[in-house]
Parts: structure tokens; sequence; C-alpha cells
């Protein structure tokens, strides 16, 4: 019977990739505002590959439980070494222009090869030391399990290890995958406000992982670029101005099954007025994304109190106009054919022309269109003149087989 895998295990690996992804995210907000000849990488040259004017750096990130300490003889500072000697070994990471940060979780014990490795600002470096202490570790080692991380060491001359370790820097202590969130939402609410932080860090964090996705899967995709991201966080903070709202891709993309909205009400007025297929379809597509867009918002309190209803308010007044210059010119006695063609020259202005927007900036088609659509299925605005009269008639027949 096959071992089943450790489910702790598992968890533990899950969070290791959140924390890559959201190091690297906080990595590109960090640099937001500073210049954007910069980029950002998953899975490159390591971890993370950061690429600027001043060189390159890799990151190695280490994700683990409190009280852990990065020993002389840790797995995880072997494993580290292992990937950076045989890159150096194969010519594949120059170290002049290339800067090694192994950025952990766990503590790093006094007098350690990690600690005398940490930023001169933060303690006093001994590369020495640390290169002494490196090597006693791997004379004393017995793991078996670093077999290959040994290797790789011993594989490289004397004057490469000390160049190698010229160019570690340890991080110890560093902050974790939920503190790292923490600073990510602080940089939201220094961009957009407090109130909108949270929204707002969800939609950058969803395009972050589905563009970093897209590296991943596709190799000749490009990492990210500080252009590209300055654009990308630009978008999203101006989204979230006063005088706008977010429009979400997921949601922009909705396509539904049309057959289920057959017995709507806004559905059977587009019957009334002899509305084609397609056409019907794009009216269920701009209700749902409507409808779903509408209710997020709700969801996330980006709405004022009130600002749904002066919205529609608005819409109704504008449609309430034309529907009455509408009845004026058709009178008491006009054609069916007259009184359909006066209504679809009302929903082509409803779909093409209406004024009204929910916010000045918030200038999305489907938005208004959907609405209308939200407000035919309560009937408060129709496009045949007769469209009341003929949806009560439509309903009389259920509602009598029903009492």
């Amino acid at each position: 019977m096959a071992e089943k895998a450790d489910p702790f295990e598992a968890s533990a690996s899950a969070i290791g990739y959140v924390y890559q992804l959201r190091k690297a995210l906080h990595l590109c907000v960090e640099r937001y505002g500073r210049g954007i000849d910069w980029s950002v990488a998953i899975e490159a040259g390591d971890d993370i590959e950061e690429v600027s004017k001043g060189g390159t750096v890799y990151y190695q990130l280490k994700h683990r439980a409190p009280g852990v300490s990065l020993t002389d003889a840790s797995t995880d500072l072997w494993k580290t070494l292992r990937i950076w000697a045989h890159a150096i070994a194969n010519h594949q990471l120059d170290l002049d222009e290339t800067d090694l940060v192994l950025m952990t979780t766990a503590e790093l014990p006094r007098g350690s090869a990690a600690s005398l490795l940490q930023p001169g600002a933060v303690c006093s470096r001994d590369e020495s030391g640390a290169l002494e202490a490196l090597t006693a570790a791997r004379t004393a080692s017995t793991n078996r399990d670093l077999k290959k991380a040994f290797e790789a060491f011993d594989a490289l001359t004397e004057e490469q290890r000390q160049r190698m370790v010229g160019r570690i820097q340890v991080l110890g202590r560093a902050p974790d995958v939920e503190t790292v969130g923490g600073l990510l939402l602080e940089r939201a609410a220094t961009a957009v406000g407090h109130t909108y932080a949270s929204p707002f860090l969800s939609r950058l964090e969803g395009w972050f992982f589905q563009r970093t996705i897209r590296q991943l899967r596709a190799r000749d995709v490009d990492a990210i670029s500080g252009n590209e991201f300055d654009q990308v966080f630009t978008d999203y903070r101006n989204q979230f101005r006063p005088e706008n709202l977010p429009i979400d891709e997921d949601i922009a993309g909705l396509e539904p099954n049309v057959a289920t909205y057959s017995d709507h009400a806004f559905v059977r007025q587009l019957h009334l007025i002899d509305l084609g297929t397609p056409r019907v379809g794009r009216a269920v597509r701009d209700y749902m994304r409507a409808f779903t867009q509408r209710s997020r918002w709700s969801d996330e309190n980006l709405l004022l109190p009130g600002e749904i209803s002066r919205f529609e308010r608005r819409l109704v007044e504008e449609w309430g106009e034309l529907f009455e210059d509408m009845r004026d010119e058709l009178g008491d006695e006009a054609a069916e054919t007259a009184k359909v063609a006066a209504a679809r020259h009302i929903y082509r202005w409803a779909m093409t022309q209406a004024q009204s927007r929910i916010r000045q900036d918030c200038d999305e088609p489907f938005l208004t269109k959907g609405s209308f659509h939200m407000l035919a299925d309560d009937y408060e605005v129709g496009w045949h003149i007769d469209f009341v009269a003929r949806l009560m008639a439509m309903l009389e027949p259920t509602e009598a087989g029903t009492a």
C-alpha cells in the first residue's frame, strides 16, 4: 500500500508557495514609485529573481514554524548553497553582478555561519568566519540527504567558495506569510485609504498571481517589469478614487447560459419587441455582469448609502422622458408594427446613448445596460408601450393555475 502524504508537509509546501508569491509582490510594491527600471520573476534564476540597474538579486525563501533555527548543519542552508554552487560551477550565475539572499523566518543562532552573513547594518559581518563554519559543518556532517549539496560545495574552488560567501546575505526572523500580507495591506491603505485597502489588495494579488502563472507556464513570457507593474498598480488605484469604482475582469468576462434566464421579465420584454436571439443573449450577458458586479461592490462595502438607488432613479427618469414622448407620438390607435418600431428605438437609446453613470469615471458599458435590464426585470422600465399589460397577461395563466 502506498504511503499517504503527510497533510502537514503538504500544508507547509502550500504556505511556502503563497509566501513566495506574496514576497515577490511585496518587492514590487516596495519599488513602486521609485522608477521603472527593474523586473521581478518567480522561479527564474531562483525562488525570486530581481533585476535592476544595480545588478541581479537571487532570493531563496524559507518559511518555517516559530522556534526553528538555521544552524550550520540545517537542510535549508545546505540546499540553498547547493543551488547557488551548482549555478556558479555551470557558469549560470555571475558573482560580479549577483547578490545572493537567503530569507528565512527561522532564528539565526549567535556565531552560526548564517548569523555571520547578515547585512552589515544588522551585525558585524565575518565572511571568513562563516566559510570556516560551513567547512567545519560539511566535514562533521553525516547527513546522507545532504550528499549532493556537499558535493556541489566541494566542486567549487576555494576562491569560488570565498566569492560566493562574500555575495551571500542571510536575513533571519524575516516576516512570515501573514506578516507580509499585513505589510501589503499597509501599502494598499497608503494608496487608496483604509476603507478600500482590502478590496484593492485582493485585486492586485489576483492580477499578480495570474500574471505569475502565465510566466511559469510559458517560458517565453517575460518577467514582470517595473513599467508593467507601475501601469497595473496605478490603474487599480485609479479605480478606487471617489469618482470611480473597480471593474473586475472575472466579472467582465462572464458568459451566461441564456436558457436559464428565459422566464425573467426583462427577457420577456425583449421578446415583446421581436429582438433577435443574439441581441437577447447580449442582454442576458449584460444583466448578469451588472448584477454580479453590483453585488460584489455591495459585499465589499464600496458603495455609498443610497448610491444604487440614486443611479437607478436617474436611469428611470432618463428613460421616462423618451417613453412619454413615444406615448404622445403613437397615440391610442397605433398599429402593432409602429409600437414595436418605437419601442426598439427606445431600447437602442438605452443600450447606446443613455448618459447616466453610477459614478463619473465608471464608464463600463455593461453597467448601464445591465442596470436597465435589472430595472426592466422589476417592471420599473420597459420598451413596448403596453409592456405592463402584456407582461401581466403572460403571468395570468400561471397565477390561475396555482390558485
